[in-house]
């Protein structure tokens, strides 16, 4: 991740100029900041970021697609000891991936809705059992749902969903756009085969034309980190395919 490693080579400059090559320190500093700048800087976040967002499109008419038999949101994040509303106990992904599923389960009246994702913690419900709550609360009968609260990443998911519906069924994948790319290769490496409807985007939003565009920002920071993980993970995916 950037902000640690531009930390890193900015405290090695320090040391380094304690020690007496002061040019060498120099050098190390100023890329330390300079990975910080870039990092936080939207030119370089958005091109960072845009390639794994924009890989598939949006489905914007669900009737148009035949035969879907489930959607299925993939988990995110959640706070399940706060008492409050199960929508609101969601993280802003979990509400992004949820509010594209429920949109694209009014095109199908057949389809069930199928919710992901485990908790890594003893004790702590699952986000799968957050978003059932959550669509419960807005409308969906719960004979439509179905909750898959075992797995912890995105394989087991894929593995999850294929015991249950088997290799043959057609169904929506629903995650951030920014994770489709490996989370389809997932899902291709289990034997399915999804019909990507990505949400949760991060660019695309506004450009050049603002000031704001120009200056370091957190967000800008934010996305370069998220660009990292996923390439970082698409890489071990193939590194782990070609050890096989």
């Amino acid at each position: 991740m950037p902000v640690p490693m531009a930390l890193l080579l900015v405290l090695l400059g320090l040391w380094i100029w304690v020690r007496g090559a002061r040019r060498n320190g120099f050098v190390s500093g100023f890329a330390g900041f300079l990975l910080l700048f870039l990092a936080a800087w939207s030119p370089v976040a958005d091109r960072l970021l845009e390639p794994l967002e924009h890989a598939y499109q949006p489905v914007l008419e669900p009737s148009a697609l035949k035969d879907v038999e489930a959607v299925l949101v993939l988990g995110a994040g959640w706070e399940p000891d706060l008492n409050w509303p199960a929508s609101i106990r969601l993280n802003h992904s979990s509400v992004q991936r949820l509010m594209e599923g429920l949109r694209l389960l009014q095109g199908w009246p057949e389809a069930r809705l199928v919710v992901s994702g485990g908790s890594g913690r003893t004790g702590v419900a699952p986000v799968a059992q957050g978003y059932a709550a959550a669509a419960q609360e807005l409308g969906v009968p719960l004979e439509r749902i179905v909750v898959l609260d075992t797995p912890t990443d995105t394989a087991q998911e894929a593995y999850a969903l294929r015991e249950f519906l088997g290799t043959e069924a057609r169904f929506v994948l629903v995650t951030s756009a920014s994770h489709m790319p490996r989370a389809v290769r997932h899902f291709e490496r289990a034997g399915l085969m999804p019909i990507p409807a990505p949400t949760h985007f991060h660019t695309g939003r506004g450009g050049p034309g603002r000031f704001a565009y120009w200056v370091p920002s957190g967000g800008a920071l934010r996305k370069t980190e998220r660009a990292i993980h996923e390439y970082l993970g698409l890489l071990a995916l193939e590194l782990d395919h070609r050890g096989r």
